[in-house]
Protein backbone atom coordinates (compact mmCIF):
# COMPACT_ATOMS: atom_id res chain seq x y z
CA UNK A 1 0.00 0.00 0.00
CA UNK A 2 1.72 3.14 -1.15
CA UNK A 3 0.76 6.47 -2.30
CA UNK A 4 4.20 7.51 -2.97
CA UNK A 5 5.87 7.47 -6.60
CA UNK A 6 7.57 3.92 -7.27
CA UNK A 7 10.56 5.00 -6.82
CA UNK A 8 10.18 6.47 -3.67
CA UNK A 9 8.63 3.60 -2.51
CA UNK A 10 12.08 1.92 -3.40
CA UNK A 11 13.72 4.33 -1.30
CA UNK A 12 12.32 3.96 1.50
CA UNK A 13 11.92 0.74 1.15
CA UNK A 14 15.68 0.26 0.81
CA UNK A 15 16.58 2.22 3.90
CA UNK A 16 14.22 0.40 5.93
CA UNK A 17 15.52 -3.11 4.79
CA UNK A 18 19.03 -1.83 5.09
CA UNK A 19 18.27 -1.49 9.08
CA UNK A 20 16.40 -4.79 9.47
CA UNK A 21 19.98 -6.67 8.26
CA UNK A 22 22.73 -4.44 9.64
CA UNK A 23 20.98 -4.55 13.10
CA UNK A 24 19.93 -7.60 12.79
CA UNK A 25 16.37 -7.13 13.92
CA UNK A 26 13.93 -9.98 13.80
CA UNK A 27 10.64 -7.87 12.46
CA UNK A 28 10.29 -4.56 11.72
CA UNK A 29 7.51 -2.19 10.23
CA UNK A 30 7.49 2.05 9.51
CA UNK A 31 4.99 4.07 7.74
CA UNK A 32 4.90 7.38 6.76
CA UNK A 33 1.80 9.87 7.05
CA UNK A 34 0.63 12.16 4.54
CA UNK A 35 -2.51 14.61 5.17
CA UNK A 36 -3.80 12.33 7.77
CA UNK A 37 -3.55 8.91 5.43
CA UNK A 38 -0.99 6.27 5.04
CA UNK A 39 1.56 7.45 2.19
CA UNK A 40 3.93 3.80 2.75
CA UNK A 41 4.75 1.26 4.93
CA UNK A 42 6.41 -1.67 4.38
CA UNK A 43 8.30 -4.46 6.48
CA UNK A 44 10.74 -6.47 7.14
CA UNK A 45 11.78 -9.62 8.51
CA UNK A 46 9.18 -12.21 10.35
CA UNK A 47 6.72 -13.11 13.06
CA UNK A 48 5.67 -16.49 12.89
CA UNK A 49 7.64 -17.32 9.42
CA UNK A 50 5.51 -14.97 8.00
CA UNK A 51 6.36 -10.86 7.03
CA UNK A 52 4.86 -8.63 9.43
CA UNK A 53 1.47 -7.22 8.23
CA UNK A 54 -0.46 -3.85 9.32
CA UNK A 55 -2.50 -6.21 12.08
CA UNK A 56 0.80 -7.56 13.63
CA UNK A 57 0.93 -6.11 17.23
CA UNK A 58 4.28 -4.72 18.73
CA UNK A 59 4.39 -3.38 22.59
CA UNK A 60 4.90 0.47 22.22
CA UNK A 61 6.32 0.47 25.87
CA UNK A 62 6.63 4.26 26.47
CA UNK A 63 3.82 6.01 23.82
CA UNK A 64 1.91 4.73 26.05
CA UNK A 65 2.87 7.73 28.17
CA UNK A 66 1.11 9.91 25.52
CA UNK A 67 -1.82 8.67 25.29
CA UNK A 68 -2.03 8.51 29.46
CA UNK A 69 -1.48 12.13 28.85
CA UNK A 70 -3.88 12.80 26.46
CA UNK A 71 -6.79 11.65 29.17
CA UNK A 72 -5.10 13.89 31.69
CA UNK A 73 -5.41 17.29 29.34
CA UNK A 74 -9.15 15.90 28.97
CA UNK A 75 -9.59 15.82 32.58
CA UNK A 76 -8.55 19.63 32.73
CA UNK A 77 -10.66 20.83 29.78
CA UNK A 78 -13.30 19.59 31.63
CA UNK A 79 -12.32 21.50 34.87
CA UNK A 80 -11.71 18.49 37.24
CA UNK A 81 -8.22 19.49 37.58
CA UNK A 82 -5.91 22.36 37.05
CA UNK A 83 -1.72 21.50 35.99
CA UNK A 84 -0.68 23.59 38.16
CA UNK A 85 -1.85 21.59 41.65
CA UNK A 86 -0.16 19.37 43.43
CA UNK A 87 -0.45 15.87 42.91
CA UNK A 88 -1.34 15.31 46.43
CA UNK A 89 -4.71 16.96 46.60
CA UNK A 90 -6.12 14.38 44.22
CA UNK A 91 -3.66 11.23 45.66
CA UNK A 92 -3.11 12.10 49.31
CA UNK A 93 -1.95 9.08 49.80
CA UNK A 94 1.71 10.09 48.28
CA UNK A 95 4.34 11.29 49.55
CA UNK A 96 5.67 13.80 47.95
CA UNK A 97 2.02 15.48 47.34
CA UNK A 98 4.01 19.21 46.44
CA UNK A 99 4.47 18.00 42.77
CA UNK A 100 2.08 19.74 39.89
CA UNK A 101 0.23 17.38 37.35
CA UNK A 102 2.29 19.49 35.12
CA UNK A 103 5.79 18.68 36.23
CA UNK A 104 4.71 14.83 36.21
CA UNK A 105 3.53 15.55 32.84
CA UNK A 106 6.87 17.00 31.39
CA UNK A 107 9.23 14.98 33.54
CA UNK A 108 9.81 18.07 35.83
CA UNK A 109 9.16 16.78 38.77
CA UNK A 110 12.66 15.25 39.87
CA UNK A 111 11.05 11.39 40.76
CA UNK A 112 13.07 8.71 40.39
CA UNK A 113 13.79 7.21 36.87
CA UNK A 114 12.37 3.79 37.69
CA UNK A 115 9.94 2.45 40.80
CA UNK A 116 11.22 0.72 44.02
CA UNK A 117 10.29 -3.00 42.86
CA UNK A 118 12.22 -4.61 40.93
CA UNK A 119 13.21 -4.59 37.14
CA UNK A 120 9.11 -3.86 36.61
CA UNK A 121 9.40 -4.24 32.84
CA UNK A 122 10.18 -7.66 33.29
CA UNK A 123 8.16 -8.93 36.21
CA UNK A 124 4.50 -9.22 37.10
CA UNK A 125 3.60 -5.76 38.20
CA UNK A 126 2.30 -4.77 42.06
CA UNK A 127 -0.83 -2.73 43.24
CA UNK A 128 -0.91 1.05 43.53
CA UNK A 129 -1.44 0.65 47.21
CA UNK A 130 2.14 -1.52 47.32
CA UNK A 131 3.64 0.70 45.20
CA UNK A 132 2.84 3.92 47.28
CA UNK A 133 3.95 2.45 49.99
CA UNK A 134 7.15 1.76 48.84
CA UNK A 135 7.65 5.77 47.42
CA UNK A 136 8.87 7.70 49.88
CA UNK A 137 11.14 10.99 50.04
CA UNK A 138 14.37 8.75 48.46
CA UNK A 139 12.06 8.71 45.42
CA UNK A 140 12.62 12.66 44.71
CA UNK A 141 15.49 13.11 43.29
CA UNK A 142 15.73 16.74 42.49
CA UNK A 143 13.73 19.68 43.28
CA UNK A 144 10.49 19.89 41.78
CA UNK A 145 10.40 21.93 38.61
CA UNK A 146 14.80 22.35 38.02
CA UNK A 147 15.27 19.95 35.48
CA UNK A 148 13.93 17.36 33.41
CA UNK A 149 14.26 14.10 34.77
CA UNK A 150 12.78 11.16 32.22
CA UNK A 151 10.16 9.36 35.29
CA UNK A 152 8.37 6.26 34.89
CA UNK A 153 7.33 6.38 38.10
CA UNK A 154 5.46 9.77 37.76
CA UNK A 155 3.22 8.48 34.87
CA UNK A 156 2.09 5.65 36.87
CA UNK A 157 0.90 8.13 39.40
CA UNK A 158 -0.79 10.07 36.69
CA UNK A 159 -2.79 6.77 35.25
CA UNK A 160 -3.93 7.01 39.27
CA UNK A 161 -4.93 10.28 39.09
CA UNK A 162 -7.18 9.48 35.86
CA UNK A 163 -8.36 6.21 37.35
CA UNK A 164 -9.70 7.91 40.24
CA UNK A 165 -10.93 10.62 39.09
CA UNK A 166 -13.09 8.99 36.62
CA UNK A 167 -13.89 6.09 38.69
CA UNK A 168 -12.36 3.22 36.29
CA UNK A 169 -9.12 2.05 35.31
CA UNK A 170 -6.59 4.21 33.35
CA UNK A 171 -7.35 1.81 30.19
CA UNK A 172 -10.63 1.59 30.12
CA UNK A 173 -10.53 5.40 30.47
CA UNK A 174 -8.20 5.57 27.52
CA UNK A 175 -10.39 2.93 25.59
CA UNK A 176 -13.49 4.82 25.50
CA UNK A 177 -12.45 8.47 25.25
CA UNK A 178 -8.98 8.50 23.26
CA UNK A 179 -8.28 5.20 21.48
CA UNK A 180 -11.87 4.44 20.51
CA UNK A 181 -12.94 7.79 19.45
CA UNK A 182 -9.52 7.63 16.89
CA UNK A 183 -10.54 4.75 15.66
CA UNK A 184 -7.51 2.99 17.38
CA UNK A 185 -9.40 -0.74 17.67
CA UNK A 186 -6.02 -2.89 17.55
CA UNK A 187 -4.30 -1.07 20.48
CA UNK A 188 -4.61 -2.99 23.70
CA UNK A 189 -3.35 -3.23 27.51
CA UNK A 190 -1.88 -7.09 26.64
CA UNK A 191 -1.23 -8.92 23.42
CA UNK A 192 -3.36 -10.59 20.88
CA UNK A 193 -2.78 -12.44 17.81
CA UNK A 194 -1.13 -11.60 15.40
CA UNK A 195 1.51 -10.38 17.33
CA UNK A 196 5.12 -10.00 17.37
CA UNK A 197 7.40 -11.94 20.42
CA UNK A 198 10.05 -9.71 21.80
CA UNK A 199 13.63 -11.07 21.27
CA UNK A 200 16.97 -9.71 22.52
CA UNK A 201 18.93 -10.37 19.92
CA UNK A 202 22.86 -11.90 20.99
CA UNK A 203 25.78 -9.34 20.62
CA UNK A 204 27.96 -11.87 18.96
CA UNK A 205 25.74 -14.65 17.53
CA UNK A 206 22.86 -14.62 15.35
CA UNK A 207 20.65 -16.52 17.89
CA UNK A 208 17.61 -14.98 19.72
CA UNK A 209 16.69 -14.49 23.53
CA UNK A 210 12.69 -14.42 24.19
CA UNK A 211 11.87 -11.50 26.64
CA UNK A 212 9.58 -11.80 29.41
CA UNK A 213 5.50 -9.82 28.88
CA UNK A 214 3.56 -9.08 32.17
CA UNK A 215 1.29 -7.26 32.98
CA UNK A 216 2.71 -4.20 34.81
CA UNK A 217 0.21 -3.56 37.09
CA UNK A 218 0.74 0.23 38.60
CA UNK A 219 2.94 0.77 36.64
CA UNK A 220 1.18 0.22 33.15
CA UNK A 221 0.24 3.53 32.34
CA UNK A 222 4.12 3.82 31.86
CA UNK A 223 4.43 1.48 29.02
CA UNK A 224 1.89 -1.41 28.79
CA UNK A 225 0.10 -0.80 25.58
CA UNK A 226 0.46 -2.74 22.37
CA UNK A 227 -0.39 -1.50 18.92
CA UNK A 228 -0.06 -1.92 14.83
CA UNK A 229 1.02 0.12 12.07
CA UNK A 230 -2.53 1.09 11.64
CA UNK A 231 -3.12 2.09 14.50
CA UNK A 232 -0.12 3.68 15.00
CA UNK A 233 -0.39 6.03 12.28
CA UNK A 234 -4.08 7.01 13.06
CA UNK A 235 -1.48 8.33 16.13
CA UNK A 236 0.82 10.28 14.28
CA UNK A 237 -1.85 11.78 12.12
CA UNK A 238 -3.54 12.53 15.71
CA UNK A 239 -0.19 14.03 17.18
CA UNK A 240 -0.16 15.87 13.76
CA UNK A 241 -3.33 17.96 14.25
CA UNK A 242 -6.33 15.64 13.25
CA UNK A 243 -7.91 15.95 16.65
CA UNK A 244 -11.05 13.91 15.75
CA UNK A 245 -12.73 15.30 18.42
CA UNK A 246 -10.56 13.85 21.39
CA UNK A 247 -8.88 17.06 22.13
CA UNK A 248 -9.22 20.45 21.31
CA UNK A 249 -6.48 21.51 18.59
CA UNK A 250 -5.19 24.37 21.25
CA UNK A 251 -5.20 21.34 24.18
CA UNK A 252 -3.21 19.33 21.99
CA UNK A 253 -1.04 22.39 20.45
CA UNK A 254 -0.28 22.88 24.17
CA UNK A 255 1.23 19.58 24.82
CA UNK A 256 3.14 20.16 21.84
CA UNK A 257 5.02 23.12 23.36
CA UNK A 258 8.49 22.70 24.95
CA UNK A 259 7.92 22.42 28.47
CA UNK A 260 11.51 21.45 29.37
CA UNK A 261 14.70 20.99 26.97
CA UNK A 262 16.27 17.78 27.37
CA UNK A 263 19.58 18.29 26.16
CA UNK A 264 20.67 21.83 27.68
CA UNK A 265 21.91 24.55 25.09
CA UNK A 266 21.85 22.42 21.72
CA UNK A 267 17.75 21.98 21.93
CA UNK A 268 17.87 19.12 19.48
CA UNK A 269 15.08 17.34 21.62
CA UNK A 270 12.67 18.01 24.58
CA UNK A 271 9.64 17.51 26.35
CA UNK A 272 6.16 18.68 26.15
CA UNK A 273 2.73 17.57 28.37
CA UNK A 274 3.39 13.64 27.64
CA UNK A 275 4.77 14.31 24.04
CA UNK A 276 8.83 14.08 23.48
CA UNK A 277 9.68 16.56 20.83
CA UNK A 278 13.25 16.89 18.66
CA UNK A 279 14.34 19.06 15.91
CA UNK A 280 15.45 18.24 12.83
CA UNK A 281 16.07 19.49 9.92
CA UNK A 282 14.27 22.87 9.86
CA UNK A 283 11.27 20.23 10.98
CA UNK A 284 10.17 20.31 15.21
CA UNK A 285 8.66 16.83 15.62
CA UNK A 286 6.65 15.92 18.03
CA UNK A 287 5.54 12.08 19.49
CA UNK A 288 7.38 9.65 21.62
CA UNK A 289 10.13 6.68 21.64
CA UNK A 290 9.17 3.57 23.24
CA UNK A 291 10.86 0.68 24.92
CA UNK A 292 10.26 -2.84 26.61
CA UNK A 293 12.59 -5.51 26.71
CA UNK A 294 11.78 -7.12 23.23
CA UNK A 295 10.44 -4.10 21.44
CA UNK A 296 11.33 -0.41 20.36
CA UNK A 297 8.69 1.93 18.47
CA UNK A 298 8.62 5.25 17.75
CA UNK A 299 5.97 7.45 16.44
CA UNK A 300 7.08 11.29 15.29
CA UNK A 301 4.44 14.16 13.47
CA UNK A 302 5.39 17.57 11.99
CA UNK A 303 2.29 19.50 12.12
CA UNK A 304 3.36 22.36 10.14
CA UNK A 305 3.48 20.30 7.51
CA UNK A 306 0.85 17.45 8.21
CA UNK A 307 3.35 14.67 8.27
CA UNK A 308 4.14 11.74 10.49
CA UNK A 309 6.30 8.37 10.60
CA UNK A 310 6.31 5.66 12.70
CA UNK A 311 7.84 2.12 13.19
CA UNK A 312 7.49 -0.86 15.76
CA UNK A 313 10.09 -3.56 16.01
CA UNK A 314 10.58 -6.78 18.02
CA UNK A 315 14.08 -6.30 19.44
CA UNK A 316 15.50 -5.04 22.60
CA UNK A 317 18.00 -2.98 21.78
CA UNK A 318 19.95 -2.01 18.01
CA UNK A 319 17.83 0.51 15.96
CA UNK A 320 19.69 3.57 14.98
CA UNK A 321 17.91 6.76 16.50
CA UNK A 322 18.52 8.25 12.53
CA UNK A 323 16.01 5.93 11.10
CA UNK A 324 13.18 7.66 11.26
CA UNK A 325 14.28 11.14 10.09
CA UNK A 326 16.09 9.44 7.00
CA UNK A 327 13.11 8.18 6.10
CA UNK A 328 11.71 11.85 6.08
CA UNK A 329 15.10 13.33 4.49
CA UNK A 330 13.75 10.79 2.08
CA UNK A 331 10.81 11.94 1.20
CA UNK A 332 11.75 15.32 1.28
CA UNK A 333 14.18 14.96 -1.52
CA UNK A 334 12.16 12.64 -3.46
CA UNK A 335 8.57 13.93 -3.61
CA UNK A 336 8.71 17.30 -1.65
CA UNK A 337 5.29 18.92 -1.13
CA UNK A 338 4.24 21.73 -3.15
CA UNK A 339 3.08 24.81 -1.52
CA UNK A 340 -0.28 25.76 -1.42
CA UNK A 341 -1.32 28.03 -4.70
CA UNK A 342 -2.09 32.10 -3.37
CA UNK A 343 -5.39 32.89 -3.95
CA UNK A 344 -6.94 36.71 -3.28
CA UNK A 345 -8.87 36.90 -0.10
CA UNK A 346 -11.25 39.46 0.31
CA UNK A 347 -10.45 41.69 3.92
CA UNK A 348 -12.05 44.28 6.17
CA UNK A 349 -11.58 47.91 4.90
CA UNK A 350 -11.23 49.38 8.62
CA UNK A 351 -8.46 46.26 9.25
CA UNK A 352 -7.35 47.07 5.76
CA UNK A 353 -6.57 50.47 6.90
CA UNK A 354 -4.73 49.28 9.74
CA UNK A 355 -2.31 47.50 7.70
CA UNK A 356 1.49 49.18 6.59
CA UNK A 357 3.68 50.42 8.90
CA UNK A 358 4.03 51.26 12.60
CA UNK A 359 6.75 52.19 15.15
CA UNK A 360 7.22 51.33 18.77
CA UNK A 361 9.78 53.94 19.66
CA UNK A 362 12.01 54.52 17.01
CA UNK A 363 11.68 50.94 15.57
CA UNK A 364 9.28 49.66 12.21
CA UNK A 365 7.25 47.31 12.49
CA UNK A 366 4.58 46.11 9.60
CA UNK A 367 1.20 44.87 10.79
CA UNK A 368 -0.32 42.12 8.03
CA UNK A 369 -3.71 40.75 7.66
CA UNK A 370 -3.31 37.29 7.95
CA UNK A 371 -5.20 34.30 6.13
CA UNK A 372 -8.76 33.62 8.26
CA UNK A 373 -8.73 37.67 9.64
CA UNK A 374 -5.46 37.74 11.96
CA UNK A 375 -2.82 40.08 12.59
CA UNK A 376 0.89 40.12 12.02
CA UNK A 377 2.76 42.55 13.33
CA UNK A 378 6.85 41.97 13.08
CA UNK A 379 9.95 43.82 13.26
CA UNK A 380 10.80 45.60 9.85
CA UNK A 381 14.64 44.73 10.02
CA UNK A 382 14.40 40.87 11.53
CA UNK A 383 15.40 41.87 15.34
CA UNK A 384 12.36 42.30 17.43
CA UNK A 385 9.76 40.85 19.07
CA UNK A 386 6.92 39.43 16.45
CA UNK A 387 3.98 37.85 16.83
CA UNK A 388 0.15 37.19 15.45
CA UNK A 389 -3.44 38.47 16.77
CA UNK A 390 -6.58 36.94 16.50
CA UNK A 391 -9.90 38.81 17.15
CA UNK A 392 -11.58 38.57 20.50
CA UNK A 393 -15.73 39.09 20.91
CA UNK A 394 -14.59 42.68 22.82
CA UNK A 395 -13.08 43.65 19.79
CA UNK A 396 -9.19 43.47 21.28
CA UNK A 397 -6.67 41.19 19.59
CA UNK A 398 -5.08 38.16 21.46
CA UNK A 399 -1.78 37.64 21.42
CA UNK A 400 -1.14 33.66 19.69
CA UNK A 401 2.92 33.27 20.07
CA UNK A 402 6.40 35.33 20.39
CA UNK A 403 6.81 37.78 23.35
CA UNK A 404 2.77 38.81 22.98
CA UNK A 405 1.33 35.51 23.75
CA UNK A 406 -1.76 35.62 25.71
CA UNK A 407 -1.41 39.67 25.49
CA UNK A 408 -3.95 42.08 24.35
CA UNK A 409 -3.40 44.63 21.14
CA UNK A 410 -6.36 47.22 21.25
CA UNK A 411 -6.45 49.14 18.32
CA UNK A 412 -7.05 52.94 17.96
CA UNK A 413 -7.99 54.95 14.99
CA UNK A 414 -4.22 56.33 15.11
CA UNK A 415 -2.26 54.00 17.65
CA UNK A 416 -2.05 50.61 18.81
CA UNK A 417 -1.64 49.81 22.37
CA UNK A 418 0.28 46.59 23.09
CA UNK A 419 0.47 45.44 26.90
CA UNK A 420 0.88 49.21 27.42
CA UNK A 421 3.92 49.93 24.54
CA UNK A 422 1.98 52.69 21.93
CA UNK A 423 2.79 52.13 18.18
CA UNK A 424 2.35 55.24 16.05
CA UNK A 425 2.55 55.32 12.18
CA UNK A 426 5.32 58.17 13.16
CA UNK A 427 8.41 57.68 15.51
CA UNK A 428 7.59 59.07 18.60
CA UNK A 429 4.69 60.53 17.33
CA UNK A 430 4.35 63.55 19.87
CA UNK A 431 0.27 63.85 19.07
CA UNK A 432 -0.79 60.55 20.05
CA UNK A 433 -0.54 59.06 23.88
CA UNK A 434 3.04 57.76 24.41
CA UNK A 435 3.68 57.46 28.18
CA UNK A 436 6.23 59.25 29.22
CA UNK A 437 5.60 62.38 26.65
CA UNK A 438 7.70 63.21 23.25
CA UNK A 439 10.31 66.16 22.99
CA UNK A 440 11.24 67.36 19.35
CA UNK A 441 13.57 65.61 17.54
CA UNK A 442 17.08 67.41 17.60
Amino acid sequence: MSQVGHQTARALLRRLAIEQAECRIPSVRAAIVRDGEIAWQAGRGQVDGRPPEPGTQYRIGSITKSVVAVTVMRLRDEGLIDLLEPIGKHLPDTRFGEVTIAQLLSHTGGLTAEPPTGWWERTPGIEMADLLSRVGPGEVKHRPGRRYHYSNLGFSLLGELVARLRGTPWAQVARTEVLGPLGMTGTTTRPRPPHATGYAVHPYADVLLPEPEHDAGAMAPAGQLWSTTTDLARWAAFVAGDTGGVLSPGTLAEMREPATVADGDAWTSGYGLGLQLTRHAGRRLAGHTGSMPGFLATVWADPADGVGVLFLANTTSGLRPGLLTDLLDILDEHEPRLPQEWTPAGADPALLALTGLWHWGPAPYLLRLLPGGGLSLEPVRGAGRASRFVPQDDGTWLGLDGYYAGETLRVAADHLDLNTFIFTRDPYDPAEPVPGGVDDWH
